[in-house]
Order: structure tokens, then C-alpha cells, then sequence
């Protein structure tokens, strides 16, 4: 069984970014597994700031700490470490969408079957979770979280084949939506990824001991070697033998898709020294910029990133274009999710909590602000007033991505479509009046796919998965289709 340890939900402060809702880390057959799994949980911060959760095994025992804040207040701590013994474990860092935040959802998930104990850590979203959830009820399941992840576990649970592994494969062919999964058993480190590709999943080594992560980034802040990224609906299975040698296998399907990774990993979630399918997410970004400039020219004295997400294509654009590059934002690095009550009061500057301008650069000057997207639109305007304020002559928005039309249902914190900035405005002119700005730019939607791959979108079967400017969903959305479903969505979210 496994032994839990819980702490109470501070505070989260809200803001107008998108957010992503986990990373994943898992490691086999290393002494220091719990140790090298908190510090690639630390490497993925900014994936998920809410809470943080690792699963150790023994070989006789599992062990569990979960907690919400962030992973360097609690697992930097040798006593929290000294509960997870064991040489193999598994993490995973959350923020949770629009569902319940409690410490009931922190993952890794745990639960003893049939077939010996098993913990599981998702990245992403499934679009038919509600309704195998509601089946799973019907017949008589009884779930202790809100997490679309726990419909795995019972999956698993239900499935009649005779090894874990089997029974894992088994659930997650039956589970749609956008998935990068890791699962840990008393002898086995296992990793699958969605049909399509839509979240990362990498694998790497060290000393020979096999690694799962969300990005490269997770590999270099301990040292590990990247083997490959995890291919689409590929599942790989490492099993400690008990002479201590790790074989591993992998399960290809039969008809394998092209892989559709989200855009977004690009634009804004992923750390920008990640390696993400095969691409440098900094240049990414860079190029983004450089794109930005040709499609949307400006005459200006200073260019400005919206910190830090804006910075690389803030970069691009200044080289592209000539104007020079000035740290003209300077954000506060220390303030975190947690940091107060959000009342209304607090709320009114709460931009200033993590922004503040930097006035020797911004008095007098053509303002070119540079940003990697545009959400509701709400903190644009704070920030272009805050440029105002510290006198800024004019303000001129360039923002590095298309403009966001759609929800997200594969794992991304997005608003419902009503909501999003560019539903609520006709057009460029009347969006840029409600945000202050004396004009508004976006990057064009072929631009975004030729600086991240090279070549223009294929509207016939596109590169990545794009529904949040195009609506060009690459999964079913079953719990969608179900009108009175959609209300309800809001119950579930990975963990």
C-alpha cells in the first residue's frame, strides 16, 4: 500500500495567461530515483505551479508525498526525500483547469489492483473521459477524484488481461483526447503518448537507467543523456529484471498517424532550452519574431518583450527589423501562484505584482511591445497602460502568434470561445482600441508554421495540432458532442 502525506491548498492568484496543466518525470532501477525525479519536477516548473506529487517503490512498499505549491517548498526538504525510498519513482507537476483544486487530484495517482499496485502521471486531457466516467459509475465504480486521470486506473482495473502492462495498453486504447502517460508498477517504468502526438514525451538515460520526461529540459538539470522523443500511439514498457539488467519493448500501432504535437509548445509552454520534436524551442520563438517583423513592420525606437514568454520573438524581430532590442519590462521572479488572497482590490494591480516598467528605457520612445500571445486581452491593457505611465510616446502591439479563436480540450487552460479576445471584436482596429494601443499586429498562421517547421500550413492535413486558431480539432470530441455534457466538463481535469 502506499503512504500519503498531505498539506492544505494556499491561495492561487488568477491571471491572463494560458497555462498548461502538468509535466511528467519517471526514472527505473537508480538509487537516487525520488531525488532525480524532484529535481526534473523542478526543471518542469513551468508547466504546473499548483502542486507537485512523486510515487516511490521499495520492492516491497510504494510510498507517496503529494503537495500543493511548488516543488522547490517541499521536496529540497531531506526528511520529504527520506520518504520516498526506492530506486524507482515517478512525478508530476499540475495546474489544474477550470476544475476542483485539491490535493485529492495531485498526481501520481495510486491504486492496489489485482495485479499488484500501480501509480500513473498524465500530461494532458481526455475528450471522452466524462462519458467512460459516467459509464464506470453506472457499473458500480466509486471515484475518489475529479481527475479524468483516475478513468485509467479503472480502466485498468477492469481489463482482464493477466500482466500490468497489458492491462495499461489495453486502457489507454481505449481513452481519446490528448495524452503524454507514464505508470509504475513493483518492476516496470512505462510511457505512452496519444495517437496523434499532441503532448510531449521524451526518453533518456542515465547510468543506464531508463527516463521519461516532458522535455528535454528535465534530462539536462540532472545530467541524463536524450535518447528519443516518444513516438505517437507508441507505448514502451522497462522491466527490472531481479539481476538488475532493464529490457525494454515497445508497442507501435499497426496504423500509426502522422504526429499533430501542439503549437502551443512551441509558442508558450515549453522551456525554451527543450528540445521538442526534434525543434530548438528557442529558435522556434526567434524565428517567430523574424516573421513578425516581415508581416507586421513598425517604425519604432525600442523594442519590448512582455517577459519572459515574449523575449526570444522579441529578439527576432529586432534583428529582422533593425529597431534595437531593450529589456524595457522587468519582471518580478518572485512571486508565485500563492503569493496572496486574490481579492478585487488586489487584482487591480496585480500586473504590477510580476511587471514593472523600466521608465529610462520607455520615456519618449515608439514602443514596439513584443508578446508570444493574446488571451482575454485583460492584462494587454495593463501592461500598455503601465508603458503610459512611465511615458512611453507610442505603443505598438506585435504579438508572435495567430490570433485565438477556439478552446483547448487537450490539456491547455483556455477561456470558453466567447471569452477569448478575438470573439469579442470584429476586427485588428476595434481590438486594439479596447487594449490602448496605438496599433495591433498578429502573426499569420502560415508564418507561425514556417518558423517552427519551415513550410506553410497543409490545410488538407495539417503539420501540428492548430484548433485554437483554426478549429480544426484532430480528435473526436465525444464528450462534446454530447450536449448535456458540456456543462459538466468543467468536473473533470487532469490532474
Amino acid at each position: 500500500m502506499a503512504k500519503e502525506v498531505f498539506c492544505e491548498p494556499d491561495f492561487s492568484f488568477d491571471d491572463d495567461s494560458l497555462h498548461e496543466e502538468c509535466g511528467v518525470f519517471g526514472i527505473l532501477g537508480h538509487n537516487d530515483a525520488a531525488t532525480l525525479t524532484a529535481l526534473g519536477l523542478h526543471a518542469l516548473q513551468h508547466r504546473g505551479q499548483e502542486a507537485a506529487g512523486i510515487v516511490s517503490y521499495d520492492g516491497t512498499v510504494f510510498h507517496q508525498e503529494k503537495h500543493m505549491g511548488l516543488v522547490g517548498d517541499h521536496y529540497t526538504n531531506p526528511k520529504t526525500l527520506a520518504n520516498l525510498p526506492g530506486d524507482r519513482a515517478i512525478g508530476h507537476t499540475r495546474y489544474s483547469t477550470t476544475g476542483e483544486t485539491a490535493l485529492r487530484n495531485v498526481q501520481p495517482l495510486f491504486a492496489e489492483l489485482e495485479v499488484g499496485g500501480i501509480a500513473i502521471a498524465h500530461n494532458g486531457n481526455l475528450t471522452n473521459g466524462l462519458t467512460i466516467r459516467r459509464q464506470l459509475i453506472a457499473s458500480g465504480a466509486i471515484c475518489q477524484s475529479t481527475s479524468d486521470s483516475e478513468v485509467v486506473l479503472h480502466l485498468i482495473a477492469r481489463s482482464r488481461h493477466a500482466k500490468s502492462s497489458e492491462r495499461f495498453v489495453d486502457a489507454i486504447r481505449q481513452i481519446e483526447g490528448g495524452f503524454a502517460m507514464i505508470a509504475l508498477t513493483r518492476s516496470k517504468l512505462i510511457a505512452a503518448r496519444d495517437p496523434v502526438g499532441i503532448r510531449p514525451l521524451v526518453m533518456g538515460e542515465l547510468d543506464g537507467k531508463p527516463i521519461f520526461c516532458s522535455e528535454t529540459c528535465a534530462l539536462d538539470i540532472i545530467g541524463a543523456k536524450y535518447i528519443r522523443d516518444v513516438e505517437n500511439g507508441e507505448v514502451i514498457i522497462c522491466q527490472l529484471q531481479k539481476n538488475g539488467e532493464i529490457t525494454i519493448n515497445t508497442i507501435k500501432p499497426k496504423d500509426r498517424k502522422p504526429e499533430k504535437l501542439c503549437l502551443f509548445e512551441y509558442v508558450y509552454f515549453a522551456r525554451p532550452d527543450s528540445i521538442i520534436g526534434g525543434r530548438s524551442v528557442y529558435n522556434a520563438r526567434k524565428n517567430m519574431g523574424i516573421y513578425l517583423a516581415k508581416e507586421a513592420p513598425c517604425e519604432g525606437d525600442v523594442v519590448v518583450p512582455v517577459p519572459d514568454g515574449g523575449t526570444p520573438a522579441a529578439i527576432g524581430y529586432a534583428q529582422q527589423s533593425g529597431i534595437p532590442f531593450e529589456l524595457g519590462i522587468i519582471r518580478n521572479h518572485y512571486v508565485g501562484r500563492t503569493f496572496i488572497e486574490p481579492t478585487q482590490q488586489i487584482r487591480a494591480f496585480g500586473v504590477k505584482l510580476k511587471h514593472s516598467a523600466n521608465r529610462p528605457v520607455i520615456e519618449g520612445k515608439r514602443v514596439v511591445l513584443i508578446d508570444d500571445s493574446i488571451v482575454r486581452g485583460t492584462t494587454s491593457i495593463k501592461i500598455v497602460q503601465m508603458l503610459r505611465e512611465a511615458g512611453a510616446k507610442e505603443v505598438h502591439i506585435r504579438v508572435a502568434s495567430p490570433m485565438i479563436f477556439y478552446p483547448d480540450f487537450y490539456g491547455i487552460d483556455t477561456p470558453e470561445a466567447a471569452k477569448l479576445l478575438a470573439n469579442q471584436y470584429p476586427d485588428l482596429k476595434s481590438m486594439c482600441e479596447f487594449i490602448g494601443a496605438d496599433s495591433l499586429q498578429f502573426l499569420s498562421l502560415d508564418g507561425l508554421y514556417m518558423a517552427v517547421g519551415g513550410e506553410v500550413r497543409n490545410n488538407a492535413d495539417p503539420q501540428f495540432t492548430d484548433h485554437y486558431f483554426t478549429g480544426d480539432y484532430p480528435t473526436r470530441l465525444v464528450d462534446q458532442e454530447n450536449a448535456d455534457n458540456v456543462h459538466k466538463l468543467s468536473v473533470l481535469n487532469c490532474g
